[in-house]
């Protein structure tokens, strides 16, 4: 797959601005080129760069007010742009208005006309394009409501759902079009927990069964890294770092990222010195050696270490490789699969620290000795 840039370069063909021009994109691929936009003298998106190809699941992910919405909204033709150009299936649409955009839409409340039946609702979106006739819609309400797993609903009203079949509902009027792109706008944000899980593993296998190329917009790290092809972080309006869950998430480019995905242990210091592949990084009252060739001394870094790359133990059985910091334990949290321990080391620190369940189990106010390994932390850009 093509890379994505960030404010700072494009990757990837540039779309003309020409009306219908076409290069070598595929079916389904969305190119943003430069993409800015501004409200008054607020910069919501700062010209980022991105190819999706035909048939990826893509996701933008950020804490609130980091330009993801703006960005999936200038997809969609709802926003214009104060720079670039966006382009769908080979086509220049920077100038297209939504309604002109082969693209369908989920939005987080779904949507739907209460005064309409689910089949009604599904047409409704081919009824108002015109030229297609009824057999034809009929039969294309009828696909989409088995593809959701919704056959039988067709005569029901909205409010006699369930969240999770409305989002259905909702995904099958949006792709009842059979648009080029599908966009989706936190969908399934309203859903309690465990419906919210089954509903992600449904919407892949729909994704997945129809092919269509889709954008989520989430600020659910653990959605993200579940659902996608790729991720990208965003951050001010900007790209922090593009790649697939797996590259986030074990190699971040920045603190920002690795704070932000997951949960993470980080220790800004300065690089004190180098060895081979190895850096030794000053962090005050501690000194930690982390697996990097790219820095040299003097530079102010980060070093990020996973919980479930910690390594706990009573401070006489400490393994006496990498770096160990004694403390107390000061919270456990049990979870079935996993339990967390969060300790305060004795220079004051918090670390946090993940294990199975059946290795030895800590309580609060254990003594403990924590050790972190080369092999296992990560040094990153402040």
């Amino acid at each position: 797959m093509d890379n994505i840039g960030t404010k700072t370069h494009t990757d990837g063909p540039t779309p003309s601005r020409q009306s219908g021009s076409t290069e070598t994109w595929a079916s389904g691929r969305i190119t943003l080129s430069g993409v800015e936009k501004r409200y008054g003298d607020v910069l919501a998106v700062d010209g980022i760069s991105a190819v999706i190809e035909d048939g990826e699941f893509f996701t933008l992910v950020g804490p609130s007010g980091c330009g993801k919405t703006t960005t999936l909204r200038t997809i969609a033709g709802l926003e214009s742009l104060s720079a670039g150009t966006v382009g769908i299936a080979g086509t220049d649409v920077t100038d297209t208005p939504p309604n002109h955009r082969n693209v369908g839409m989920v939005f987080q409340d779904f949507a739907l006309f209460s005064h309409m039946t689910v089949a009604e609702n599904v047409a409704y979106g081919l009824e108002v394009a015109g030229g297609i006739d009824t057999e034809t819609i009929n039969e294309r309400v009828e696909k989409m409501l088995e593809l959701v797993e919704l056959p039988e609903y067709g005569d029901r009203m909205p409010d006699q759902l369930s969240g999770g079949q409305q989002q259905r509902v909702a995904l099958a009027r949006a792709l009842a079009k059979e648009p080029d792109v599908l966009l989706l706008d936190e969908p399934l944000a309203s859903l309690d927990k465990q419906l919210r899980e089954t509903m992600q593993v449904e919407l892949r296998r729909i994704q997945r069964e129809v092919g269509i190329t889709t954008v989520l917009v989430t600020h659910n790290q653990k959605e993200a890294l579940t659902m996608s092809d790729r991720i990208a972080v965003m951050n001010d309006g900007a790209f922090e770092q593009v790649g697939t869950p797996k590259e986030v998430y074990e190699t971040p480019a920045s603190s920002f990222v690795a704070d932000f995905i997951g949960t993470a242990n980080i220790f800004n210091g300065t690089v004190e010195s180098t060895s081979g592949e190895t850096a030794t990084v000053d962090c005050g009252t501690v000194s930690i050696d982390a697996v990097d060739t790219t820095v040299s001394p003097g530079d102010d870094v980060s070093v990020v270490i996973r919980p479930e790359n910690v390594d706990i133990a009573l401070p006489a059985a400490t393994d006496t490789t990498g770096t160990t910091l004694e403390g107390t334990v000061t919270v456990t949290r049990y979870s079935g699969d996993r339990l967390e321990y969060h300790t305060t080391v004795d220079d004051g620190r918090s670390i946090i620290v993940v294990q199975g369940p059946n290795q030895e189990t800590f309580a609060v106010d254990d003594r403990v000795a924590v050790t972190i390994v080369p092999e296992d932390s990560l040094v990153v850009p402040e």
